[in-house]
């Protein structure tokens, strides 16, 4: 008798049923899961009312890397496993995602594939492990482990069949989500430069001001425009006008921090959101970005040397605003006042106080 049959008899037994009707209502839940949080959390809460284990984990891979990571994990604190990552072969779970076949090992000390790294790291002891792959579409994408069961025969005859149906939701649902971030990104990215658009813009400000004025934490925006740019297009044409449009782009993502983010507005205009910068950490980082683009010269592949300035208006949270719609006007304001002033400059605030060059 083949897997497919034992799990189909096993399916057969009195109170089974139950369990699979509440597996296929688990399943409903993580289909309608629209981000990874919200589909993590439904696994989390949902397998304890399907699976009888006080130890499991399902570990993700990370598409750059390769590398699997704990996404969710009951028995021990996340915060002991967040920073573990297993090679493609390591371990238990690295071999599973790595062969693509479940393993099941009644005593881990016994086997040479086990791994005793994460054992070391949080102190848990492992004794035995039922591991299964999450497959879409012929590619391993995670594992799911269940550790230290009692009766581990019995588990296998009893909950094996709906552990092995929810591997199979729970992958696709993970492939789900990780299609829908991948579209939602493409929607949030500007063609010209490579960059973030003004839809990533609305986004981001909408969930940030509120977020980080309740912690009391400050947040900065640059509203940069270059100067005269329309020369640059009349004189070299607007293919060569967007090539230096995405070059300047790369010349200032370069000067930011991890955190900060750089957004095209349109036209010539870009935009830079600085979470958890003071006014003062916002205007020193744009000096540096002043002077940089100064002293660059564009398209230099094609034998020119386009050289491009700047006009800057900077705006904080919460002394010049508290909303999206003011944060912006007044940011737009100074970077005009700029202009106004003769371009290449830097003003603040709502008082668009000018700095010193």
């Amino acid at each position: 008798m083949d897997q497919k049959d034992e799990s189909f008899y096993a399916l057969s037994d009195t109170g089974q049923v139950e369990r699979l009707l509440t597996t296929i209502e688990f399943s409903k839940a993580l289909m309608s899961a629209y981000d990874m949080q919200t589909l993590l959390s439904a696994v989390l809460e949902r397998i304890k009312a399907i699976i009888p284990a006080r130890n499991w984990s399902l570990l993700l891979i990370d598409p750059q890397t390769r590398e699997l990571y704990f996404a969710v994990v009951t028995g021990v604190s996340p915060e002991k496993v967040k920073h573990i990552r297993l090679k493609p072969g390591e371990g238990i779970a690295g071999t599973v995602a790595q062969t693509g076949q479940p393993i099941f090992i009644p005593d881990a000390d016994e086997d040479p594939r086990f791994s005793a790294r994460v054992d070391t790291s949080t102190g848990f002891d492992t004794r035995s492990i039922i591991a299964l792959p999450l497959n879409v579409r012929g590619e391993v994408i995670g594992v799911f482990e269940v550790v230290n069961v009692e009766d581990e025969k019995f588990f296998r005859e009893k909950y094996l069949p709906h552990l092995s149906i929810l591997a199979d939701y729970v992958a696709i649902a993970v492939d789900n989500v990780r299609n829908l971030q991948k579209l939602e990104a493409r929607t949030f990215i500007d063609e010209v430069t490579g960059f973030y658009n003004t839809r990533y813009l609305i986004h981001e400000l909408d969930r940030l001001i509120p977020e980080l004025i309740s912690r009391g934490e400050p947040f900065s925006v640059v509203f940069f425009d270059l100067d005269n740019f329309k020369s640059v297009v009349d004189g070299y044409g607007h293919l060569r006008g967007t090539r230096v449009l995405g070059q300047v782009a790369r010349v200032i993502h370069a000067l930011l921090g991890p955190d900060d983010s750089l957004v095209r507005y349109g036209g010539d205009e870009f935009l830079i959101l600085m979470p958890r910068r003071s006014q003062a950490e916002a205007l020193e980082i744009t000096r540096h970005l002043r002077r940089t683009l100064n002293q660059a010269a564009f398209l230099q592949d094609e034998g020119l040397q386009i050289k491009v300035t700047a006009s800057y208006g900077i705006a904080t949270v919460p002394e010049d605003a508290t909303d999206r719609e003011q944060l912006l006007l007044i940011a737009d304001k100074a970077m005009f006042g700029s202009k106004a002033r003769g371009r290449d400059r830097i003003m603040v605030g709502r008082d668009m106080v000018p700095v010193e060059n």
